[in-house]
């Protein structure tokens, strides 16, 4: 793989002579992972439209296969990856090159194009959200961080480094992206090498909402400084646990020390005669409407189910306030592009003093079902407009992730190396509605096995055998795979402790 990148065929003495560095490894690699730059890469990303004569990304359950592939089609990049993929496969890439790696997830992560260090999202008069920006908001984002020293910043940012393969911007003529020291992302030093300002963004930006009206004109009606970047996570050493690693990336929201990095990082960029005013409380410019308001389900999400979730209005005021409700709802993917709207309805609500009420909306799977893409994702949005008050308006917004709660592994009480094991898999269609083509695939010892089935009927449970013997002692990750005509790529798993004989 390094032998294949631009780096080593404009200069393989140079190239050679720095794989000593993981610095420099690490950079090269974040470039090979993705093939974007016509450099016999691994994987292309493909984030909506069909995924028909090739992978869908969440097909994938592994490296290996991926890295086979791309070895056997002689270097050509594999169709489809996503974020999580390239990480997942650079991970494996940079551990078997003996650079110690890890995934981790970002919620609610941010892509700054304009690197200002805020996200603009626009709506129109009614709440909809439009796709008009150039900056952008993923629900969750995944990325890679290698443990190294560097010598080229100094002691104070060795440890963890960013190392991002998922083809977003390039970086110096190419798409690659790190090492970024955690510990200069955390402090705000967005000036220093490699592409730290754009890992702080993703992190730590401000993110501001705009009204776009009929006329052209915006307005902004709310900026918030804590959404962006949430519940930082890394796997556990040793078991599926999560570990939030927030704190590795930024102070607590809504400190001191949080608004200070965040001054400082803007100073960086712009100098620092601009920073004062514009960070100090970025919402006091923008109207209050004297009311609050969030979603809440009624109920879990499952697929295949409607959804009834309440929007909960409160007037902070002891005033008597009229609200008009502009509520809309589209399926979207995870990056938070609009696939398709399946909702939207107009009501009006009096709000006495202090008064909260309970406007409950309900969302039909014949509203979104065939609307629906492997992410299984709703966003819902309120535009509340607070009448004869000069337009204040409060936006209220949640992205609702329907549950999958279809595979379900039973596995016996003991299971001996070098002796036959029977599993039960059970498998549901959770739909009003018949599916056919119905494939199950099951990996197992680095085996997979495809199981066409029959079809299901609406709502329809059932159930197969499945008989392996292990060849060694320890524990043993089982993963299934259900895939049908109406849905795809429902996955299931389960770590089987073998005994010895």
């Amino acid at each position: 793989m390094l032998d294949l990148s631009l780096y080593y065929r404009q200069s393989p003495a140079s190239d050679v002579s720095r794989r000593g560095d993981p610095k420099y490894v690490g950079r090269v690699i974040s470039s090979m992972i993705n093939g974007n730059d016509n450099d016999n890469g691994v994987l292309l990303g493909k984030w909506q439209g069909s995924f028909h004569s090739h992978e869908n990304p969440s097909r994938w359950d592994g490296s290996v296969a991926i890295l086979q592939k791309w070895r056997q089609d002689n270097y050509r990049p594999v169709q489809y990856g996503q974020c999580w993929v390239f990480a997942g496969v650079m991970c494996t890439v940079l551990r078997c090159l003996g650079i110690p790696t890890r995934l981790v997830s970002n919620f609610n992560s941010a892509h700054d194009v304009d690197r200002n260090l805020s996200i603009d999202k626009y709506y129109d008069s009614s709440g909809r959200s439009l796709n008009i920006s150039k900056d952008s908001t993923w629900d969750y984002h995944v990325w890679n961080e290698s443990w190294f020293l560097r010598p080229d910043l100094g002691a104070a940012y060795n440890g963890w480094q960013v190392l991002d393969a998922t083809p977003q911007e390039q970086s110096r003529g190419l798409f690659q992206c790190g090492p970024a020291s955690v510990v200069a992302i955390k402090e705000g030093d967005v000036d220093l090498d490699y592409d730290t300002l754009f890992v702080y963004t993703e992190v730590n930006a401000d993110c501001n909402r705009w009204i776009v009206y009929n006329d052209g004109t915006k307005k902004r009606v709310y900026c918030d400084t804590e959404i962006i970047g949430r519940s930082i996570s890394t796997k556990a050493v040793g078991s599926n646990s999560r570990v939030d690693i927030t704190y590795n990336y930024k102070y607590p929201e809504g400190t001191a020390e949080e608004r200070q990095v965040y001054k400082k990082a803007l100073a960086k960029i712009f100098g620092s005669s601009i920073t004062e005013g514009r960070t100090e409380s970025p919402s006091e410019a923008i109207r209050n409407p004297g009311i609050s308001g969030r979603f809440k389900l009624a109920e879990p999400p499952l697929f295949g189910k409607d959804i009834n979730l309440i929007l909960v209005l409160s007037n902070l005021s002891a005033n008597h306030k009229t609200v008009k409700v502009d509520m809309s709802a589209s399926t979207i993917l995870y990056t938070r592009r609009t696939v398709a709207e399946i909702l939207k309805a107009t009501t009006s609500v009096d709000l006495g003093s202090k008064q909260g009420k309970h406007i409950r909306i309900k969302i039909p799977y014949s509203y979104y079902g065939k609307y629906l893409t492997t992410d299984k994702r709703i966003q819902v949005t309120a535009l509340c407009e607070v009448m004869r008050t000069n337009g204040a308006k409060l936006l209220v917004e949640k992205t609702i992730i329907l549950e999958d709660t279809n595979i379900i592994i039973k596995i016996p009480r003991r299971v001996v190396v070098n002796k036959a094991a029977t599993l039960e898999i059970s498998y549901a269609n959770p739909l009003p509605e018949p599916v056919d083509r119905c494939v199950l695939l099951v990996t197992l010892m680095n085996q997979q096995v495809k199981i066409r089935l029959a079809r299901l009927a609406p709502r329809e449970r059932s159930k197969i055998y499945f008989e392996f013997t292990p060849r060694r002692p320890g524990p043993l990750q089982l993963q299934v795979d259900f895939s049908c005509d109406k849905f795809s790529h429902v996955k299931g798993f389960v770590t089987i402790a073998v005994a010895p004989a």
